[in-house]
């Protein structure tokens, strides 16, 4: 579109294109509350073929459907990867505590001698920043500084993001990316490559990308988790991710996050009449 349109315009121009509106009050509804680009742009193209037309039979129920799908699982999502978290910022902290002490483990020498320099004096640097922008908003990191004027890592772990305990976990000397990666049973070569991803999942989810359609160029060494997986491309999908994190959590836990995802797909299903569930499915990464 070149030009402004309003929101009944937009049914409308919808109609036009020969998407299907069965409840129009609804479907103006739900524009208003989460915007037409969101719900038509960023879901559309399923429902479209290869010369770019709408495919017989797609209404805008079917649209909005993948688009609740897609937030809803984001939220499952967001939930899972907060536990994961959780857990590598307890194993971090022991490590880095029990190798190096609590109060000198941040020197570069703790670091993996192999990893580039500038990687590692960024992190460094960015850490401490991050403890300084705590100061007065985290009551531990002000007591620790202002008493023993160093922050144990324990604390530190708290106020770090997925995203930073990422790159510092990369960072790491093998042996202890290794001490921490023994815990799930996998190799910590697999274990850094899992949580890069995961670290794109989450900021993902905490916002208004699309996830059910997520494909990324970081390599997840997949064969070491399903050796019978076809894989298409070089890249990693929802399926591998959801696989991953059936290994980085306890089974009560993954138990509770798959019965959640399915309870989406199964609603989703429910709601596909131009398409089938299985052509998200492929999408997500599903051998379907």
């Amino acid at each position: 579109m070149k030009e402004y349109r309003n929101n009944e315009q937009l049914i409308e121009y919808l109609i036009s294109k020969n998407v299907t509106i069965n409840n129009k009050k609804h479907a103006l509804k739900n524009i208003e509350k989460y915007s037409y680009y969101s719900i038509i742009n960023g879901y559309k193209s399923v429902f479209k073929d290869e010369n770019n037309n709408y495919k017989p039979n797609v209404t805008f129920e079917e649209i909005f459907a993948l688009y609740e799908f897609d937030k809803n699982i984001k939220a499952i999502f967001l939930k899972f990867t907060l536990e994961i978290e959780v857990i590598i910022k307890s194993l971090m902290a022991n490590t880095l505590a029990e190798k190096y002490g609590i109060q000198y483990y941040l020197k570069i020498e703790n670091f993996d001698k192999n990893a580039n320099e500038d990687f590692k004096n960024n992190l460094i640097e960015n850490i401490n920043k991050e403890i300084n922008d705590n100061y007065n908003k985290h009551t531990a990191i002000k007591h620790y500084k202002d008493t023993y004027n160093f922050i144990p890592p324990f604390v530190l772990t708290k106020i770090l993001t997925f995203g930073v305990i990422s790159r510092y976990y990369g960072l790491l000397k093998q042996n202890d990316r290794q001490d921490i990666s023994k815990y799930f049973k996998v190799s910590d070569k697999l274990l850094k490559q899992i949580l890069v991803n995961l670290t794109m999942i989450r900021n993902i989810s905490a916002h208004s990308d699309r996830l059910f359609c997520y494909c990324n160029k970081y390599y997840i060494s997949f064969k070491n988790i399903d050796k019978n997986y076809k894989r298409d491309g070089n890249f990693t999908n929802i399926y591998m991710i959801i696989e991953c994190m059936k290994v980085l959590l306890d089974e009560d836990k993954f138990k509770e996050f798959e019965n959640l995802f399915y309870v989406e797909v199964d609603k989703l299903k429910e709601s596909l009449h131009s398409i089938n569930i299985n052509d998200i499915l492929r999408i997500m990464g599903f051998n379907v």
